[in-house]
């Protein structure tokens, strides 16, 4: 899953996604409100749409209306009843030490990546 607000880099992150052939699908979210309703609905629809949870969560973290760590706070309260738990990856234009330390702080297991994608930092993922 892709969120982020600019259509730039969305584009720019979902071709490289596309072109190193990273995932099979792809979830463009232009909000982090769409986001978490997508989550939600897919916890309703349970077990048996456990393919289409998304495995990692590329997320940007300088968004109107909710921001990347709202995002990451109100999906930790839905964690539980995930099918999934999905890597999160924070994928900002951010230099600032303080969000990094953020994103640490809400868990040691997020991974934060500067834009755009690019694949030595795909590579970088999948090699842990």
């Amino acid at each position: 899953m892709l969120i982020d607000d600019s259509d730039l880099d969305t584009f720019v992150n979902k071709r490289t996604l596309e072109c190193s052939q990273f995932a099979k699908n792809i979830y463009v979210h232009s909000s982090a409100i769409s986001a978490l309703e997508f989550i939600a609905n897919l916890i309703t629809l349970g077990e048996g749409h456990q393919a289409i949870y998304p495995e990692m969560i590329f997320i940007d973290i300088n968004m109107p209306l909710m921001n990347g760590f709202e995002f990451i706070e109100e999906l930790f309260k839905k964690y539980e009843k995930l099918l999934i738990k999905p890597i999160l990856v924070i994928l900002t234009s951010s230099v600032f030490y303080e969000d990094r330390a953020r994103a640490k702080a809400l868990s040691k297991n997020i991974r934060f990546l500067n834009k755009p994608l690019t694949l030595v930092q795909l590579e970088s993922i999948e090699n842990g």
